[in-house]
C-alpha cells in the first residue's frame, strides 16, 4: 500500500544498471568506475575520474579492470562516449583506479 511520504513497505530499491563502453557488459552501477566530462564552468570539457557517481556532466562507465581500460583508451571508445579527447592525466589516473587483476592459479608442481 502506497502512502503519501513514499513508496509501500518492504519493496526492494532497483540496482542501477550501466554498460562498460569497452567490453559491453552490462553490471550494477557501483561495480563500474565513471568517467566525466564536466560540463559548465572554469573545468568545462575537462574529463575526470568520478568516484562517488555523482558529478554533474556527460559520464561514461567502464569496468574497472586494466584489461577493459586499456582497451576504452586504445579503441578511442571513451572520448567517443565523452564526445571530447582524454588528456594523458586522465588516462593514467583512470589506469591507476584500475583493480590489480586477479592472480593465475598456479599449478603445483609435478616432481618426478
Amino acid at each position: 500500500m502506497n502512502t503519501a511520504s513514499g513508496p509501500a513497505v518492504g519493496k526492494a530499491r532497483r540496482t542501477p544498471i550501466r554498460t562498460c563502453v569497452a567490453c559491453r557488459t552490462s553490471g550494477g552501477k557501483r561495480g563500474l568506475l565513471r568517467v566525466v566530462r564536466l560540463g559548465a564552468g572554469e573545468d568545462a570539457g575537462t574529463v575526470v575520474l568520478d568516484p562517488t557517481g555523482k558529478r554533474s556532466g556527460r559520464g561514461a562507465y567502464v569496468c574497472p579492470t586494466p584489461d577493459c581500460i586499456g582497451l576504452a583508451l586504445k579503441q578511442k571508445k571513451l572520448e567517443r562516449s565523452l564526445k571530447t579527447p582524454i588528456g594523458e592525466g586522465a588516462a593514467e589516473a583512470l589506469r591507476a583506479a584500475a583493480l590489480p587483476a586477479p592472480p593465475s592459479p598456479s599449478l603445483p608442481e609435478v616432481s618426478g
